[in-house]
């Protein structure tokens, strides 16, 4: 999504940012903003915390940068066995500098293990509808969203898609208590249609992020999706780019659900948005063939592990264990999700509001009974969106998370140490920007 989309400005009109502190930014006109999405959910801990600016200019002080193939460097091993102790069931990591690089690394991974173990047909991705997971290539293509799609179809992977696992939105006659295994069985028929001996990997986002407007996974979903996996052959990677490092009340997303992937990418809330960083982790059981067959993972590029980045990623991710943030997240998060529910229940056009910890969605439908979307051409969420930013709220609208063209969502992703009236101000300024969006229908 392009900047002047979430923000309702045109490119030239954006104003300029100057500053920023705590859960909040400041233009150069004076104006205020409060950060009630993390920009895309980027902005775990706030701006220019000062333990943090400070970890990272004693790292300038001494090395900037040393190259990952020559070096290593004590905040990237200091940052590598935290993350593996915060993680549990992950013994090797490869850095990178975005999400979409991550998961290009991910899937680059994937085939390198199959390659190294003989199986050098098992080639194919699945992916589901409703996803996204890059702007790469390789990313893009197993990305089930229709509009950053489009300009670039003939050049993408030929990947499978599945059904988007949303129980707000399930399939045609399926109900939220078998949604779950209605999925599960729906992958397993594709890996079929197509050959286990060729698919290398399943890819999904433990909670949707823009393409859905978050949405959880079905309970019980990814352990049956883990099952089918596993009966052939197939590696399951979770994409935590958006919902991981803490973001959901655990630091992986997928504790929630009680399983490991085989190979999971993080990146925005890593390091906070301080320094570009991200990651590529896999268990044991995927390194070793390929160990052992080609001597190291043949991914990454000049700047993995990036000695400055990870100075960052260290700084945020101390602060975060030290303050127990993650477990406030998970308690804070259900309570702001009431609050929301109560403020905006008030509106017919709310439909839903689903998430999990700080990583919040809210759906907007023209027909609560039959949750009918409203047309594109509204672009609802963009109007909320504009109005809210106009007030001083950066929140991160979605378009269509129905069918690809239609629905409206509004994300909130606020810092983890957010206050109590932080997050108060944060609903009350949405609440008017919905108020004054959709009086305007009227």
């Amino acid at each position: 999504m392009s900047p002047s989309r979430a923000s309702g400005f045109g490119i030239a009109d954006l104003p300029r940012i100057v500053r920023g502190s705590g859960s909040y930014l400041y233009d150069a006109g004076g104006k205020r903003y409060i950060d009630g999405s993390g920009g895309p959910a980027v902005f775990s801990v706030g701006h220019a915390q000062p333990e943090i600016n400070a970890a990272i200019m004693r790292q300038l002080n001494e090395i900037a940068y040393g190259y990952r193939y020559l070096f290593t460097s004590s905040a990237l091993e200091e940052l590598t066995a935290l993350i593996f102790r915060v993680c549990g069931g992950y013994q090797h990591i490869v850095y990178s500098g975005s999400g979409s690089e991550a998961v290009e690394g991910a899937l680059k991974i994937a085939l390198q293990h199959f390659t190294a173990r003989g199986l050098a047909r098992k080639r194919h991705f699945i992916a589901r509808d409703r996803s996204w997971h890059g702007n790469t290539l390789g990313a893009l293509s197993v990305s089930g969203f229709l509009e950053r799609r489009r300009a670039f179809e003939g050049s993408l992977l030929d990947v499978s898609f599945v059904s988007a696992a949303n129980a707000y939105r399930p399939p045609e006659g399926v109900t939220s208590e078998n949604l779950a295994a209605h999925l599960a069985a729906q992958l397993e028929q594709t890996i079929l249609a197509r050959g286990p001996e060729t698919v290398a990997a399943f890819i999904f986002e433990p909670v949707v992020g823009a393409a859905g407007g978050v949405v959880p996974a079905p309970q019980g979903y990814a352990a049956q999706i883990q099952r089918v996996c596993r009966k052939y052959d197939v590696l399951l990677i979770a994409d935590e780019v958006m919902c991981g490092a803490g973001r959901s009340g655990t630091w992986r997303a997928l504790e929630h659900d009680g399983i490991v992937a085989d190979i999971m990418t993080i990146a925005k809330g890593l390091a906070g948005g301080y320094i570009p960083l991200a990651a590529t982790l896999c268990t044991q059981q995927v390194a070793a063939p390929i160990l052992s067959e080609h001597g190291s993972f043949q991914t990454g590029h000049t700047f993995t592990g990036h000695t400055a980045a990870c100075a960052a990623g260290l700084a945020v991710q101390q602060l975060i264990a030290r303050e127990s943030l993650v477990e406030h997240v998970r308690t804070s998060g259900a309570r702001f999700q009431d609050a929301i529910r109560q403020s905006l229940s008030r509106f017919d056009e709310f439909g839903d509001v689903r998430g999990r910890g700080y990583f919040i969605g809210i759906e907007f439908v023209r027909d609560r009974a039959t949750k009918a979307p409203w047309p594109r051409e509204r672009a609802l969420s963009f109007d909320i969106g504009g109005r809210a930013f106009a007030e001083g709220l950066i929140c991160y609208p979605c378009a269509g998370n129905v069918d690809g063209i239609r629905g409206d969502t509004i994300i909130l992703a606020p810092p983890y140490n957010a206050s109590d009236a932080e997050l108060a101000e944060i609903l009350e300024k949405l609440t008017r920007a919905v108020a004054a969006a959709l009086n305007a229908d009227c």
